[in-house]
């Protein structure tokens, strides 16, 4: 999958490349879809949710340029997966997820794994986490009309978000946004996504 799916789409961190091949996939479908856990598409997680694609975790982790010593919020738990892969760049990982039951099973699964350095929290994620903030890159895992103001707030100087911006009917581009020392953003378009809404 590595090889064929992410490095070969042009996804050339080695520190990314190395977090997708050491997390188990398939540790975080349930078991009807885990013969499928390493082909590159979405799969169902429940609530109306999906795992997002290999290649889409991995390019979001390689846009928000995480690194070793960074700590980074996530919105959009779903399963764990992508947050157990953001755990492997970061020094600290908190998440937040809406749905209760998506959240606790992603809970036990990132400890059952040994991913102590990842927090999740059931919760609003347009809010943030505001008591772990700021974050040196805050990585969102649905679609927002635009970015949510308190997680520009959150955002450390020099710190990346990296959003999938428009509806759920429309085109949506992934874009990163970086926090100059002026406190103004600057923002990259990187790319066609589609991703659930941010609710």
């Amino acid at each position: 999958m590595v090889r064929r799916d992410i490095k070969g789409r042009g996804i050339s961190d080695p520190r990314v490349l190395e977090a997708m091949a050491a997390v188990p996939r398939e540790a975080f479908v349930g078991p009807r879809q885990a013969r499928r856990a390493y082909a590159d598409g979405p799969l169902p997680i429940g609530e109306g949710q999906t795992i997002s694609q290999p290649y889409v975790v991995a390019w979001m982790a390689e846009a928000a340029e995480v690194a070793p010593g960074d700590r980074v919020l996530e919105v959009g738990t779903g399963s764990g997966y992508a947050a157990a892969v953001l755990g492997r760049l970061a020094e600290t990982v908190h998440t937040v997820e809406r749905h209760a039951a998506l959240a606790k099973d992603a809970a036990e699964r990132l400890r059952e794994l040994g991913c102590d350095n990842v927090n999740v929290r059931h919760g609003d994620g347009s809010e943030g986490w505001s008591e772990h903030a700021p974050y040196d890159a805050i990585v969102v895992a649905a679609a927002s009309p635009d970015v949510p103001g308190p997680l520009r707030e959150q955002l450390h100087t020099g710190g990346r978000l990296v959003i999938p911006v428009g509806g759920r009917w429309s085109i949506q581009r992934l874009i990163r946004e970086r926090r100059a020392e002026s406190g103004e953003f600057t923002r990259e378009e990187l790319g066609a996504v589609r991703f659930v809404p941010l609710v």
